[in-house]
């Protein structure tokens, strides 16, 4: 539903103009035009790659070690997952040179390498499922050491520096909406950046109406939850003292010697501007709430020098904040737990590495939500994973027996004729000349004629190579 047949054509034939292109700049490599099947089984590998993780990509293809792993070599040889690799592209090249010689004008689109792909994910998100009532806004960011302008910093965030994505999520973690920071709007609103992010996201043509919506100090406005109010939409948040709009007396306020548990507030309109006293001052905007509806939290307190367990008033504004504003970094920790990112020195194919990403953990996420329809039990994250890879290798999950006979056997049977002789020929491990043959359980090629007994001498040998 996110990767579709529509979408999986798109990148074989960019990706087929990328590597003609290539060949065409006089660059030697092997290659055939990449099908439809070929690309399903490539995503499949990258997907394997996440779960078992490997410092190089050609580990998974390395024979003479006790760390060998046989699975990736049986769907795709190490050669052509690597020319895919680096002919990978999602855009058309003709296109991209014609859009690179736009640079420094308002047409110059700095994200047309992503664009078919970006927009197709984006529709697929909203289309495939209604998200829940509360929603959160944050920012996202996807690591990455390549020289690109996109490259933001954020101290907060685990991961400073990175390319930048403001992501609409709801608190199952599924990925709503999101949008590539790639600088400043070119139509800005006059009411900020923080209002612009918000509202590219929330559409009320897709959501509709009453939807609560979460977010950090960063976003929240007087400006942005009026506008949201009068769009429908509920609205809650932390804020800053020095945002245009909000109550600047001190009158009746907060000081640090305040008791834990002390609310103050102030209402204007259908905004309501509560501080609570925690451990330190926290500030809290919302259309949502009252100031205070009978809500207690226990934490301990020290009583005559002893820790007890007390009761705290606190406002149920901060109780929703805490309980819904994590929405999108339960999203970051599913993305995170078996990312299929690599280095690369592409911003772009990082990028497609992430939209990978958001497809297969909405497509988990989507599986545990029709499970608890249904009333069935789902299957845990690595175990959704582990099925999605093999359906798209075309491959079976469980692995079949192998004789562990060193028997030679034919490296393509079924060959006829002329190609009974030729037919899948690779260099021998020892001699390496050419041979049709191979060892069954080494899966290594070995000479088996009678003038030269490879496979006898490579078994028989205590220093194989």
């Amino acid at each position: 539903m996110y990767f579709d047949q529509t979408t999986i054509k798109i990148l074989c034939v960019n990706t087929n103009k990328n590597a003609a292109r290539h060949l065409a700049a006089g660059k030697n490599f092997k290659w055939t035009d990449v099908t439809e099947g070929e690309m399903y089984r490539y995503i499949g590998l990258t997907l394997y790659m996440g779960i078992l993780k490997r410092p190089q990509l050609k580990d998974f293809w390395r024979t003479s070690t006790i760390f060998q792993v046989a699975y990736p070599s049986q769907v795709m040889s190490r050669d052509r997952f690597l020319n895919i690799t680096t002919n990978m592209h999602m855009s058309d090249p003709v296109a991209d040179a014609v859009n690179d010689g736009k640079k420094g004008t308002p047409e110059y689109d700095r994200l047309h390498r992503l664009r078919p792909l970006y927009d197709s994910l984006q529709i697929a998100c909203k289309a495939v499922y209604h998200p829940r009532q509360h929603l959160s806004v944050d920012e996202r960011m996807v690591a990455t050491k390549a020289k690109t302008s996109l490259k933001q910093y954020i101290k907060s965030k685990p991961t400073r520096w990175g390319i930048k994505l403001f992501v609409l999520s709801d608190n199952t973690g599924y990925t709503v909406d999101f949008q590539i920071y790639s600088g400043r709007t070119l139509q800005p609103s006059g009411k900020g950046m923080s209002f612009d992010v918000v509202m590219s996201l929330i559409k009320k043509s897709y959501l509709g109406s009453g939807y609560h919506i979460y977010c950090d100090n960063f976003y929240t406005s007087p400006t942005l939850f009026s506008h949201l109010y009068e769009l429908g939409f509920g609205a809650c948040g932390t804020f800053r003292s020095t945002r245009i709009g909000v109550p600047k007396t001190t009158k009746n306020a907060l000081t640090k010697k305040s008791p834990r548990g002390s609310i103050r507030w102030i209402r204007e309109g259908p905004l309501i501007f509560v501080k609570w006293m925690n451990m330190r001052e926290v500030s809290i905007c919302s259309t949502l709430h009252t100031a205070f509806s009978g809500d207690t939290i226990k934490r301990m307190e020290k009583v005559k020098g002893k820790l007890q367990e007390l009761e705290f008033p606190v406002p149920p504004a901060v109780m929703d904040y805490n309980r819904y504003m994590g929405g999108v970094d339960l999203s970051d920790q599913l993305i995170g737990s078996y990312s299929s990112r690599r280095k690369s020195r592409k911003w772009y194919m990082t990028i497609l590495h992430h939209f990978i990403d958001i497809a297969v953990t909405n497509s988990y996420l989507l599986h545990k939500e029709m499970c608890g329809k249904l009333e069935e039990r789902a299957m845990t994250h690595q175990q959704f994973l582990e099925q999605l890879t093999t359906e798209l290798c075309g491959v079976s999950q469980k692995v079949q027996k192998m004789s562990y006979d060193h028997l030679p056997v034919a490296i393509v049977e079924g060959a006829t004729g002329a190609k009974k002789t030729t037919e899948g020929r690779r260099k021998c491990r020892l001699c390496k000349r050419a041979t049709p043959f191979m060892c069954e359980a080494c899966k290594l090629p070995l000479c088996v004629i009678v003038d030269r007994n490879c496979h006898k001498v490579y078994h028989s040998s205590s220093n194989k190579k």
